[in-house]
């Protein structure tokens, strides 16, 4: 149970003002953010976290590469530095995908994507049914996320105000140094806001 103000009490968060992070402060970063990493299903992983964290220290150069919205371990995938996704991106239906508390406002861009492309496809009209078909977001894939989305705030709802508040900085942190180019299919750019808001 946590103390506090609930949702609100997460709130907004500023990045750091130095671009330069030491090894260690990011480090220590990483590791509370790993400890919050779930699987496709929205499964909490912290059992694996030591394992996790050592890939994640090194980069992920062995057995990981970073996706949008988390990591994927898939070989070939991994082996092509990220370019050669079997599924096409389907990050949130593969086994290879993991995501964690850093990628939240990743995830809630994904969700209102998918709610956006959904909608403007349902409504136009100059398509063969079979391309509108293809390029319409599953609710297999729009439930997935959203799932996800959902167990990461519950898991942000669950903390002490002092465990959000160290995830909250630990998040800014990794985001920061982060530094994602991936030349994949993007996704916009989310505001920096982790607020545990519902989606409904």
């Amino acid at each position: 149970m946590h103390h506090g103000s609930g949702p609100q009490a997460f709130g907004q968060f500023q990045y750091p003002t130095s671009p330069l992070v030491g090894e260690k402060r990011r480090r220590e970063a990483v590791e509370r953010v790993t400890t919050m990493q779930f699987d496709r299903h929205g499964t909490r992983v912290w059992r694996q976290a030591k394992t996790l964290l050592d890939s994640e220290h090194a980069r992920r150069a062995i057995g990981s590469v970073q996706v949008p919205y988390g990591t994927c371990t898939e070989p070939s995938n991994v082996a092509a530095g990220g370019h050669d996704c079997p599924v096409r991106f389907r990050c949130v239906g593969c086994g290879h995908f993991r995501t964690d508390v850093s990628y939240l406002p990743d995830l809630e861009a994904y969700l209102a994507d998918l709610l956006r492309n959904r909608e403007r496809l349902a409504a136009f009209v100059n398509a063969d049914p079979w391309a509108k078909a293809e390029a319409t977001p599953s609710d297999d894939e729009i439930a997935r996320v959203r799932r996800l989305v959902q167990r990461v705030r519950q898991d942000l709802d669950d903390l002490t105000d002092e465990d959000r508040a160290q995830i909250r900085e630990a998040v800014a942190l990794v985001r920061r140094s982060r530094g994602v180019s991936l030349g994949m299919p993007r996704i916009r750019q989310p505001l920096p806001d982790l607020r545990p808001e519902r989606t409904g």
